[in-house]
């Protein structure tokens, strides 16, 4: 496997590659694995999509509770389940979408993106993120139609 190049971060110090929040995301993926591996079929996931919702911050947490709800009330046959220690929603085993709150890689806003297990082809581009603010009703209706789009 190559080595990474050492690269310049966004505050000018030296980085090996990956950042420390990057480095964190493929250590809670390789936990999700080992634990899901254990557990087998006494697996709760939606269970702990819902206690990672419950440790994000206040801003966050509202975001991931109505994205969590909205898409179990839009795409029923989608299982909860964390992906790189976030929410994410998977049909067959394969993540169709996820949540990614501001603080995970400390950035200024939460991204909803779809993996290319979604269906939103549309010509020879489209946009697989979004960014999160905060959600109205109208936002609300265009990832409904969103998601529905993803699992058709």
């Amino acid at each position: 496997m190559p080595t990474r190049k050492q690269t310049t971060g966004v505050n000018g110090e030296e980085q090996d590659g990956f950042t420390a929040e990057e480095r964190e995301a493929m250590r809670e993926r390789a936990r999700e694995v080992r634990a899901g591996a254990r557990r087998g079929a006494k697996a709760d996931p939606e269970g702990e999509v819902l206690a990672k919702i419950a440790e994000m911050s206040e801003s966050d947490r509202t975001i991931a509770e109505r994205l969590h709800n909205l898409i179990k009330a839009t795409a029923p046959a989608l299982t909860p389940r964390l992906w790189y220690g976030m929410p994410a929603y998977a049909r067959d085993g394969k993540v169709v979408c996820f949540f990614q709150s501001a603080a995970k890689f400390k950035t200024r806003y939460a991204t909803l993106g779809f993996s290319d297990e979604a269906n939103l082809d549309e010509g020879t581009m489209w946009p697989t993120s979004f960014a999160l603010t905060r959600l109205t009703a109208d936002d609300e209706a265009r990832i409904s139609a969103l998601v529905r789009r993803a699992v058709s």
